[in-house]
């Protein structure tokens, strides 16, 4: 009967393939992710090399969306933090011109959706959309936009 022995080549070897296999995507989907902010934060008019440095992206981040720096001691609170980083999300998608579903995107997607909002036809509006009456945004009233799916009849006036 043989004793397993962890330090034999076999195992090593299986256990290097495995690192590979989980290390090489996760770099990939995290360079992706990094050069998407990168042209984010470009487009906002800060310096996108900001989105490499730990602690400094997310104070740039709340400067694009218009949030106070001391936000920061909110991201160290745990559970909080994640109520306030979806927060932060959904502003930086509104200071696209977005809607809701884009911060979905950006939550469960990011490394394909920051690509999209750096590299996209987005136009960066100011701090959470500041700018969007300026560029035409009429956010929908249901009081006057509201239009009858079911009824095929214009309203008489």
């Amino acid at each position: 009967m043989q004793n397993y022995d962890p330090s034999s080549a076999p195992s090593s070897a299986a256990l290097a393939a495995m690192f590979g296999a989980f290390l090489i995507p996760s770099l990939i989907v995290g360079i992706i992710s990094i050069i998407g902010m990168w042209k984010v934060f470009e487009k906002a008019g800060k310096p996108g090399w900001a989105a490499i440095i730990p602690i400094y992206n997310v104070i740039v981040l709340l400067e694009i969306v218009g949030k106070p720096v001391w936000w920061i001691i909110l991201f160290l609170i745990p559970c909080i933090n994640i109520i306030f980083g979806i927060w932060t999300l959904n502003l930086l998608s509104k200071s696209f011109g977005q809607s809701e579903g884009f911060t979905v995107g950006l939550i469960l997607l990011g490394f394909v959706f920051y690509p999209l909002l750096g590299f996209g036809n987005y136009q960066y509006l100011g701090p959470a959309g500041a700018g969007a009456g300026a560029v035409g945004f009429k956010p929908f009233d249901p009081s006057k936009d509201y239009k009858d799916p079911f009824n095929t009849n214009p309203p008489q006036s």
